[in-house]
């Protein structure tokens, strides 16, 4: 057995948490990478996981948002609508080179393929046929918006439109957007949307298919979201998302001069957060954990891990397992039979699990002689009670001989 699986049989036998299995624990702690340069005007990189944040550049300063204000927009369309109801669309006078679904005025269609087409290709006329039907008018909606961002806490945030036109009094942060959208990625159908980079709508007047704006969902295949934005005024603006490794993060890049420069801080970013994380496996299957006493015989029965446990782990956490089994269990056992469990943990937050199950058949405790029912059953020290024992019987003896030679006398 390793040192490593020494430990953890000594853990299992006393009963404690076992040490930190960081690559640390074997040798000097390799230097975390630096954090890149990436010229946006502002931008943040946070685990979507725990909300940590991995690095920024003046994460807390209002910009223009472009059309990441749809984000909001959604926010309240997935809270206050059922998705099947169908909405009418109002009539919306588009100027040129707008993002556009293309509803027709009047036109009914669902409140699922509404965001899909808010969401993708960044349809203006969606944002505002949500935002009748959330709150009667877009002025009401304006209002819900901003009132939503004061209970969601997001304090360098502003809204003035449904859809993220440059107007004063429309802005938000890079840790604003990231805090609404790792909120918005608890829900599933958020997830879906945003992930899907083509398509196809069946609700409205005829079929449409909608096709996402952001880019990287075609080119990097671990990228799943969120939403890109582009006006004049607020420069080129994605927030996005990704998954490595068991772990997701999520980059939120403000003032980008470029789509290309957009989509390369966001890369550079999100590559430079996943290079700080590893996969473990501080428990294999079939690894001996524990082996507690069989009572009332000379042996241990090794008890294994039922599975391994493969976890995620950021640089610097510390992974520990902790053994909850007996110190002693009583036969007859079959193979296979659970008596503990091991748990382990990422800086204190349990990450997984498996059962500890007995590696091979314990027998019952062995049936006690005669001799030893009669040693158990008496008190005192057996030298003494031997010997009491002996001097009694030699005293029958002894008795039983006298009253036969009397009988013959007689």
């Amino acid at each position: 057995m390793g040192a490593v699986r020494r430990r953890f049989a000594l853990a299992a036998a006393l009963g404690v948490a076992l040490p930190s299995l960081s690559p640390a624990a074997g040798g000097a702690a390799s230097s975390a990478p630096t954090p890149p340069s990436v010229p946006a005007t502002a931008w943040i990189l946070v685990d979507a996981g725990d909300g940590t944040r991995l690095a920024s550049l003046e994460p807390t300063r209002s910009l223009p948002m472009a059309s990441t204000t749809k984000l909001m927009t959604a926010y309240l369309a997935l809270r206050e609508l059922p998705l099947q109801r169908r909405l009418v669309a109002p009539p919306y006078h588009s100027i040129p080179g707008e993002s556009l679904l293309g509803l027709e005025a009047g036109e009914r269609i669902s409140v699922r393929d509404l965001l899909y087409g808010l969401l993708l290709p960044s349809g203006n006329d969606a944002a505002v046929t949500i935002a009748d039907g959330v709150a009667g008018s877009v002025p009401a909606f304006v209002g819900e918006m901003n009132r939503a961002a004061g209970r969601l806490g997001l304090r360098d945030t502003s809204y003035a439109n449904p859809i993220g036109l440059d107007e004063p009094g429309n802005y938000s942060s890079p840790r604003d957007l990231a805090k609404l959208a790792l909120d918005l990625r608890r829900d599933r159908l958020f997830r879906r949307i945003v992930d899907t980079p083509r398509k196809a709508l069946r609700t409205g007047s005829h079929p449409r298919t909608v096709v996402s704006r952001n880019d990287l969902l075609g080119r990097v295949s671990w990228v799943n979201g969120v939403k890109t934005g582009y006006t004049s005024d607020a420069g080129n603006v994605l927030v996005a998302s990704g998954t490595r490794k068991g772990a997701t993060l999520l980059s939120v890049v403000m003032g980008a001069p470029t789509e290309t420069a957009r989509d390369d801080d966001t890369r550079t970013l999100l590559r430079y957060g996943f290079s700080l994380y590893r996969r473990k496996t501080p428990v294999q299957r079939g690894e001996r954990l524990a082996a507690p006493a069989v009572r009332g015989r000379d042996e241990a029965l090794p008890l294994v891990a039922g599975r391994s446990v493969q976890v995620t782990a950021r640089q610097g956490q510390s992974v520990r397992v902790r053994i909850d089994a007996p110190r002693q269990v009583r036969g007859p056992i079959p193979r296979g039979r659970r008596l503990g469990v091991a748990v382990v943990s990422v800086d204190g937050e349990v990450a997984g699990r498996t059962a500890l199950l007995s590696k091979h058949p314990a027998l019952a405790p062995a049936s006690p002689s005669l001799l030893s029912r009669v040693d158990n059953a008496v008190p005192g020290p057996r030298a003494v009670v031997w010997a009491a024992a002996g001097v009694a019987a030699v005293a029958i003896v002894i008795g039983i001989v006298l009253a036969l030679s009397r009988r013959r006398r007689y």
